[in-house]
């Protein structure tokens, strides 16, 4: 576990001065100069397991349950120069915030399998996670990147050297809050997706009764999200309160909470998506809430944009048996996810 924690710290440090990159290089081209830079790592056995080609069908078969196996390269099968490779890869396409969250996703493995014991279902592997190149990663044409395991799915669609697609994008937590000791670099107190709850509880306990009323959906949180591992959300009518309705302070911890979402990737990729959705408008957003207004007791919201959905529940125990402390939440993209028309 040591080892694994040092390869992810090390990613963060690496440069591409070596490759000829330089920061102000666009997410697209990074990525496209790591993905090479890590395919060269590989031996031919290895190089077939993590390219295939762009039109497979395994692009867009996405999910973030526990598996025992899934389609590409899996980290465990890499020396630690590979995964270096792999993860400066992923960390190209990712926010500083968003790969932070990845990683201590994947270390939250070894929190899990300590406290489920020898006696648990699932590996519990840190380097349990997936690499996956669609296509020859190039300045002209397609190409797309998974990277997956359990509690990540993140996804990415390349066309002319520009990033085009960016979705699905799901993180989870179990526990939501580590409430125990537990060994290894995540002790107790640890909290990864802090902010995707505690901003929507401020925002829905700033609501007054007629707001509430709105936003309400349903008196229980539905017990996964919506479209779980379907290649697109085909979603219905906009429900719950409309931004419009909102007062300025709670307008305000709305886009706070949409931007935790939209900050999860590189920064460029990150301005995109906040400029689609100040032109679709902040008035088409409407946030949902289900369940209960405080922690412990399962809970759910959606905020959903024209262009947009993001989904978030809280209901499961943690292996501790504390309850509604095990998150999912993701960001769609309703125009299309995996660079395809919905």
């Amino acid at each position: 576990m040591r080892k694994f924690t040092v390869v992810l710290l090390l990613t963060c440090i690496v440069t591409g001065s070596m490759l000829g990159l330089k920061k102000s290089d666009p997410p697209g081209k990074q990525m496209q100069v790591f993905a090479n830079a890590f395919l060269e790592t590989l031996d031919a056995e290895q190089k077939e397991i993590a390219l295939m080609p762009y039109d497979s069908p395994k692009r867009v078969d996405w999910h973030f349950i526990p598996k025992k196996t899934r389609k590409g390269l899996v980290l465990s099968d890499m020396n630690e120069a590979q995964r270096t490779a792999a993860l400066r890869l992923v960390r190209a396409a990712l926010s500083e915030a968003g790969y932070d969250k990845t990683s201590k996703i994947m270390m939250l493995e070894g929190v899990l399998r300590e406290m489920e014991g020898e006696d648990r279902n699932w590996a519990r592997d840190p380097e349990m996670y997936y690499v996956t190149l669609f296509g020859q990663p190039s300045e002209s044409g397609a190409w797309g990147l998974s990277f997956e395991g359990h509690h990540v799915s993140l996804n990415f669609v390349c066309r002319n050297g520009k990033v085009v697609d960016s979705t699905p994008q799901f993180f989870a937590s179990n526990p939501s809050i580590v409430k125990s000791e537990v060994s290894g670099p995540l002790g107790k107190g640890t909290r990864v997706l802090r902010s995707e709850e505690t901003l929507a509880f401020r925002l829905v306990n700033e609501l007054n009764p007629d707001q509430l009323k709105q936003a309400m959906i349903a008196e229980e949180a539905p017990a996964e999200i919506r479209f779980a591992g379907e290649v697109q959300a085909q979603v219905g009518e906009p429900e719950g309160i409309p931004f419009s309705d909102l007062k300025a302070k709670q307008q305000a911890l709305l886009k706070q909470l949409v931007d935790v979402y939209v900050g999860a990737v590189a920064d460029p990729i990150a301005k995109e998506r906040r400029e689609l959705i100040r032109k679709a408008g902040w008035q088409n957003v409407h946030f949902a809430w289900a369940g209960a207004l405080k922690p412990g007791i399962g809970h759910y919201y959606r905020v959903r944009g024209q262009d947009f959905l993001i989904e978030f529940v809280n209901t499961q125990a943690d292996p501790a048996g504390n309850p509604a402390n095990h998150i999912h939440c993701v960001w769609r993209d309703l125009t299309g996810d995996f660079d395809l028309s919905n």
